[in-house]
């Protein structure tokens, strides 16, 4: 199905792949933000009961975009009969202007999720977080408004794509924050997530992929 194609019930369609699965096979596309989550989130899979086999392309610094043009991605996406398939993008471009994160992240977005759908996989959306301190180059941001520009793209990516789900994990971040622990989510960069914050993060997953607890 292409990804331009609207009328997708997204959720719908996640939940009855992860249905008939007796074991999810679930690969994250992505960069650093996306190097801890997905060995937590087989863990705390098992945990609960879940069979699941993960896998993951990430590498530092990179963007969607040059994982739509990298062979080595699109070789795991067509070759690993995946269920899943999760697309983190580089986490300055979601926090920028919408017609700038739009010029950057959309095309490449499009491209990989037709990969997908071809192959057979669904694909989803990793929504990432906010800098503790919000963007360096942006007088005044802070973690709060950086993660309303980041949350407002990444929806904005995912209608633009055919309707995708999107794994919001940022939002769990934002309630962390609330209650005064945001801090221990991040590395001492204030940019890359702790062990609490890859825990945490591994959470949001099993809940949308299996519901909670």
């Amino acid at each position: 199905m292409p990804s331009g194609q609207r009328g997708i019930d997204a959720q719908g369609e996640l939940a009855a792949r992860v249905h008939a699965r007796h074991e999810l096979r679930v690969l994250f596309v992505g960069n650093s933000y996306s190097f801890g989550a997905p060995r937590e989130f087989a863990k705390l899979s098992a945990r609960r009961g879940h069979r699941v086999h993960v896998d993951q392309s990430t590498f530092s610094g990179w963007t969607l975009q040059r994982h739509a043009a990298f062979e080595g991605t699109l070789q795991m996406i067509r070759n690993g009969a995946w269920d899943v398939v999760v697309f983190q993008e580089f986490s300055e471009i979601p926090a920028l202007p919408p017609s700038r994160c739009a010029a950057r992240m959309f095309s490449p977005l499009r491209e990989l999720v037709n990969a997908c759908r071809i192959h057979g996989a669904i694909p989803i959306l990793y929504q990432t977080w906010g800098r503790r301190d919000g963007a360096k180059n942006l007088l005044g941001d802070d973690f709060h408004a950086m993660t309303q520009r980041v949350r407002a793209n990444y929806q904005a990516a995912a209608e633009n794509a055919g309707g995708l789900v999107v794994v919001a994990v940022s939002d769990a971040w934002e309630r962390e924050f609330s209650e005064g622990r945001g801090s221990m989510l991040f590395l001492a960069d204030g940019s890359h997530p702790s062990a609490m914050g890859n825990r945490l993060t591994a959470s949001v997953f099993v809940n949308s992929l299996f519901g909670k607890p």
